[in-house]
Parts: C-alpha cells; structure tokens; sequence
C-alpha cells in the first residue's frame, strides 16, 4: 500500500474546509470489524451463490432456504461490532449536520455506530431520524425486515426459525410473510434513498469514498458527480479502483487506520449549518 507523500494533509485539509461532505462507504469498512463475505468455497453454502439466493425469483421459489442463508448471516454480522472508522465517521455526523453518509452495506455497522455515539449526548440527532437522519443504507439493512404482501418495514433483530416455512417471521399486520429488507438482484434501489443520496452527492464540497470497489452502480456514481459539479473526490483504499485516477486525493491504506486520522475533530469554521461553498 503506498500513497503519494502528503495526500493525508491533503485530505485532511479539504474535509476541514468543506461546507458540505457526503461519504460513501462500501464493504471495505466492514470487513475489518470481521463482516464475512459469506463467498467461497467452503462451508454450508459451497453449492450456492448469492446471485442464486438473494433474489425475488429465489425467495418464490423456496424462503425457507433463502431465510436460513440470511439467518446465518445475520448470526455472523451480530458478533461484529463497529470499528473505528465507522465511530469517526458517526461523531463526525453527530456534530456536523452537513456531513452525509450513504453506504453500500446491509450490515448496520453505521447504524450501531451512531447510537453508540449519541449515547453520552442528551440531544437527539438534529434531522430528528432514527437511527441517524443522514445516513442513507442504499441496499438495505439486514436487520430490517419487510412485508412480502403489504410492504410493512420493521426492525428485526430476532433469531430466524427456518426449520419450515410455517416457522419462518411473519408481518404483525398482515400476517403475510416477511423478507429481508435488502435489495436483491434484479431490483432497483429504493427511488427516495436514491434520489437523497444523488442530492448530497450534488451539493457536496467533498466525496469521501472509503473501502469501496466502486464498480456497482449506482452507488459508484455518486463520486463523480460530485466532481462534475465542481467538487473534489478523497479515496481511502488498499487497491486501486476505478476512482483512483479521477480523484483528487487517493489514499493507498486501510479504513481503520486512515479515516480516524482524516476526518475533522471540530465543525468547520465560520460556515452556517446548510452552507455548501464548491472548493
């Protein structure tokens, strides 16, 4: 991993003077509080893919399975816990209202990470949204269930019974059955997280892209469409990606040990809460 001397001022510098941030993380940032991949040859799920489980086609065809390889996952992600980059980033938020975080993971490290950073605060978070008004999860949460028949969201921390179908967690409405609230292959991106997440990529001073491949759109837009509309592009990642050669500051390093590092410790000065000035 090696980076150009200086790039960590650099960055530094411009997130300290930006009026406005949106941050996009990918699963680079979870991976190092131990998130599986859940990929591989080894282990239950060697005869399947997740292109093959996680789809609407795939949960029609038998949700006791796709249940059970969710259940495990869930099992997995609930003994991981936030790590530092995902703590600097929730305090970050807590005192700036112009920081914006979008992320391409399920796993609701950044959620956890931003209740474990409001717990010595008294305040609620200042978009008056739980668990972090800013915080747009752009595939879903996997602690999150919805309804298969009316569409009904709800929190869902509950161990999975997928021993058979009639085990399987139901809606408290409808009774019709539930499914994970992530966005599967072949389904497109909830339109009013979109279109949020492309707004503050468009007011945005500065996207900071940390542990993200940038190859899936269309989170991996959002980056550059903050430098087409004048603003600059910080990445933080141990390989290069189809970001580095367009960003303004490419860090060759991991997210534990750069984001702590870069983000401001204080609101930037002199700009009003909902300022945004293009650097």
């Amino acid at each position: 991993m090696t980076s150009r001397p200086g790039e960590r001022e650099r960055a530094r510098d411009l997130l300290a003077s930006a009026g406005r941030v949106l941050i996009l993380t990918g699963a680079g940032i979870s991976a190092e509080s131990g998130v599986p991949t859940f990929r591989g040859a080894s282990g239950l799920w060697r005869n399947f893919r997740p292109e093959e489980l996680a789809t609407p086609e795939a949960f029609v065809r038998d949700a006791r399975l796709v249940w059970e390889w969710y259940g495990m996952r869930r099992e997995a992600i609930s003994r991981c816990e936030p790590n530092v980059a995902h703590l600097a980033i929730a305090e970050w938020q807590l005192r700036d209202t112009n920081v914006g975080l979008a992320t391409q993971n399920v796993d609701g490290l950044h959620a956890d990470a931003a209740r474990t950073a409001r717990r010595p605060h008294a305040a609620s978070d200042a978009d008056g949204s739980e668990p972090h008004g800013r915080l747009l999860e752009l595939h879903g949460a996997i602690f999150r269930s919805m309804c298969a028949s009316c569409g009904i969201r709800s929190d869902h921390r509950e161990p999975i019974d997928a021993s058979s179908l009639a085990t399987l967690p139901r809606c408290s409405s409808c009774a019709g059955l539930l499914r994970p609230d992530v966005v599967w292959f072949g389904e497109s991106l909830d339109p009013i997280i979109l279109e949020r997440a492309f707004r503050w990529a468009e007011e945005a001073d500065v996207c900071l892209v940390v542990g993200t491949s940038a190859v899936v759109q269309p989170a991996a837009s959002l980056a550059t469409v903050t430098r087409d509309t004048g603003g600059a592009i910080i990445e933080v990642n141990p390989e290069r990606t189809p970001l580095t050669s367009v960003a303004t500051v490419s860090i060759r390093d991991t997210a534990t040990s750069m984001v702590p590092a870069i983000v401001p410790t204080l609101p930037p000065s002199g700009r009003p809460p909902g300022s945004a000035s293009k650097i």
